[in-house]
């Protein structure tokens, strides 16, 4: 029997999630009801969930158990715990998927997990992300401006995932066999699309914008995504750290006179949208400056986990001030000035 464990990373969240379900639905045939659960690395310690891998379900038959942010299993123990058990579980109605946005996650954890088991899932080239947004919108009964979907490109990550929600608003606002059209997306995503933390690092890197016009607007994203129900401190810090980590590997990739468009891609650079986002951002920091910016937001999540929520916003308030204006280094306190 093939260890009941899935791993599977990089930046194609639509695809990985649909993956995911697939795993899900094979446990639901086999077993009939299952429990899930659902984890983030970044937030619970590997012996949360492994509990619940090692004691059998009350209430059903087999359990799945979605760990996210596997990247961020790093410490020995953890790592030894999830590798013990892929190598001693007898039974297969206990199901372990780590899932990661980043290509690969501990080199022990890949080694312990079947390959067979294992699948990267990749951003979509260049020349198919136009036939894919057009496919999605006849299938569901509308059809689209080329100049409207190019729009749509540039306002969204490149997943899949991500391009269904937005665009699933479209079918809110109009009537089937609707044309839509480039000033339909300003109105329905520039004006109504909720930030993220994704927007959160285009408005930090917005090169050659001023360090504090860019703080100031960066300042603005981070309190609407404090407002909205997206708001977790921990999950605003994975997603920088996600960023910088990115933009370390940019940096890393151009040093070495390696980034063409193939090792860009490998990386998880294939879109012209997210080569654009990095190489502006690698205007304003370093490579040195960016692994110190990795450095703040780890002491901030420190910071914020210790401390509970009453100075989080402080907290996030004072990374961005060090992360922008001074490129990563410490500061003992911050001032906007009007």
């Amino acid at each position: 029997m093939s260890a009941p464990v899935y791993l599977f990373t990089g930046p194609e969240a639509g695809k990985r999630n649909d993956a995911v379900q697939a795993v899900k639905d094979s446990l639901k045939k086999k077993y009939g009801q299952i429990e899930e659960y659902l984890f983030y690395a970044s937030e619970s310690a590997a012996a949360e969930y492994m509990a619940v891998l090692q004691n059998e379900s009350l209430f059903a038959s087999a359990s799945c158990v979605v760990v996210k942010n596997a990247d961020f299993i790093k410490k020995k123990d953890e790592i030894e715990m999830i590798t013990d058990w892929i190598s001693s579980v007898k039974s297969d109605s206990s199901v372990l998927v780590l899932v990661s946005d980043e290509i690969s996650v501990d080199s022990k954890i890949e080694k312990a997990v079947p390959s067979a088991n294992q699948k990267k899932f990749w951003e979509m080239f260049e020349n198919q992300k136009l036939p894919w947004l057009k496919n999605f919108f006849s299938g569901n009964g509308y059809s689209i401006e080329e100049d409207a979907a190019a729009l749509i490109l540039e306002m969204i990550e490149n997943n899949t995932e991500a391009l269904k929600n937005e665009c699933s608003r479209f079918f809110v606002c109009f009537q089937k066999e609707h044309r839509i059209t480039p000033d339909d997306v300003e109105s329905v995503l520039a004006h109504t699309r909720e930030e993220d933390a994704y927007s959160l690092f285009n408005a930090m890197a917005a090169y050659p914008e001023e360090p504090r016009v860019r703080l100031e607007k960066s300042l603005d994203i981070l309190q609407k995504i404090r407002l909205s129900k997206d708001n977790a401190s921990v999950g605003i810090l994975a997603r920088l750290t996600f960023c910088f980590r990115n933009l370390v590997l940019w940096q890393k990739l151009s040093a070495a006179g390696t980034a063409d468009d193939f090792n860009l891609k490998i990386n998880g650079f294939s879109s012209l949208a997210k080569k654009q986002l990095y190489g502006r951002a690698a205007r304003i920091w370093s490579s040195g400056q960016a692994v110190a910016v990795l450095s703040l937001i780890a002491a901030a999540d420190m910071s914020i986990r210790s401390g509970g929520s009453l100075l989080e916003d402080v907290l996030l308030q004072k990374l961005l001030y060090e992360i922008i204006m001074k490129k990563g280094a410490a500061s003992a306190s911050y001032e906007i000035s009007d």
